[in-house]
């Protein structure tokens, strides 16, 4: 009782220093981001309510912490909140640390606790910021959560984020940003709503494609039309779909190796085919639609069944808050199960989890991808960079249809 209560004492929320982060976040929204408000429903309002985001950009929260002087206490992932060299600092601002895709009765308790106390609580329900411009898969349980807090939710929707600070790119692009805050439900009417209307009236809200938004605002980026780090996302060629044949040059091009298919990126990010081999595809987004669709057709079709790599592997020191090399292991994934085997720290490990927990992993393209188990989290660096993609491509391939198979199970046992 007296570790929980010095814990608690420990993670209090430091008004001082909150108001100091929430200013120095305002300075990159407005000059780095260009903050427009769309709608903002929550200036002014007290809590307690939950807000829900979509994730375009590693720096989303910048946009939302100033939309109210009242303290948001937002969600982040555990790994990220164990690799701080400060944590009691960003304790002290009231954010929530939780292993991403997986939810333990502590993390439900801290969240529950927040709305208990009358704050505001900040989620992004995908968990991952987006790789190529649309958004990324929701955990299931998301929606069940949403009733279980019982409280009002608001919808805070980020635009032209993806495009200021890209996944695939390093730095900031600055151009215009907006955000539209809006409630999307009444606690009341949240309680009595069936589930299936919860989930769709929150994807409705959260779903987003950055390209065709673009169509519609065409805003201009510093240095938008520089794709390099683009081919470690679109590793499929949509002419001959070749496999990891992709290779930009100039900044600006991005081509095949192995047939010759080449596009140009303009001042909007938008691609061009100049010449002539293939089709054009002009929006990022819609060349990654194809190769996901491309592979899940292969996993219907029982062409691919199991997808192995070995893997330089690191772990958080807990003492120097940030990952280091643990050891080798080889990685291997099935329609059932992701596996890690090999000595890690010294111990030999063999972990075998299931794909239905996970929506997505961790990643940056070309280069790893996080394997997270209980606590620990596998930074994992395959021997080949460029299967990253395919990778996550699977892994949310695969969560797809075991989330189909056991809707399908549910809807069968109501008959």
């Amino acid at each position: 009782m007296k570790k929980d209560k010095k814990n608690k004492k420990k993670n209090k929320q430091n008004i001082f220093l909150y108001r100091l982060v929430r200013f120095l976040a305002w300075f990159v929204a407005i000059f780095a981001f260009r903050r427009k408000f769309i709608r903002n429903e929550i200036k002014g309002k007290k809590g307690p309510f939950v807000i829900i985001a979509n994730h375009e950009a590693a720096l989303d929260f910048v946009n939302l912490i100033g939309a109210t002087r009242t303290p948001l206490s937002f969600v982040i992932s555990n790994s990220f909140y164990n690799t701080l060299p400060f944590k009691s600092v960003v304790s002290r601002l009231g954010m929530i640390p939780k292993q991403q895709f997986q939810t333990s009765l502590r993390d439900l308790g801290a969240m529950r606790s927040t709305i208990r106390e009358g704050k505001i609580l900040v989620i992004y329900p995908a968990g991952l910021m987006c790789e190529d411009g649309q958004s990324t898969p929701i955990p299931a349980a998301t929606y069940e959560f949403l009733k279980w807090l019982n409280t009002d939710v608001y919808v805070a929707k980020t635009i032209g984020t993806y495009f200021s600070m890209p996944k695939w790119a390093k730095g900031i692009r600055v151009g215009r940003t907006f955000i539209d805050i809006y409630k999307l439900f009444d606690k009341d009417a949240l309680r009595e709503m069936p589930l299936e209307e919860v989930k769709e009236k929150t994807s409705e809200a959260l779903d987003f494609d950055a390209y065709l938004e673009q169509e519609k605002l065409k805003i201009k980026y510093r240095k938008n039309d520089n794709i390099e780090g683009l081919e470690n996302v679109l590793y499929v060629c949509p002419n001959c779909m070749g496999e990891f044949t992709m290779r930009t040059k100039k900044k600006k091009t991005i081509y095949c190796v192995q047939c010759g298919f080449e596009e140009t990126s303009d001042k909007y990010a938008f691609l061009h085919n100049k010449k002539g081999v293939g089709k054009e595809v002009r929006h990022v987004s819609a060349w990654s639609r194809m190769i996901y669709e491309s592979l899940k057709e292969k996993v219907e079709e029982g062409k691919i069944k199991k997808l192995t790599t070995m893997a330089r592997v690191q772990t958080i020191d807990p003492k120097k808050h940030k990952y280091r090399n643990a050891g080798r292991a080889r990685i291997t994934l099935t329609p059932d199960t992701l596996s890690i085997k090999g000595n890690i720290n010294g111990e030999d490990i063999d972990l075998a989890m299931p794909t239905s927990a996970f929506p997505s992993l961790p990643f940056k393209p070309g280069r790893n991808f996080e394997i997270q188990h209980g606590d620990i989290s596998y930074r994992c660096f395959p021997q080949k960079p460029l299967v990253v993609m395919k990778w996550v491509n699977l892994v949310k391939i695969y969560y797809e249809i075991k989330t189909a198979e056991k809707a399908q199970e549910a809807e069968a046992k109501v008959k």
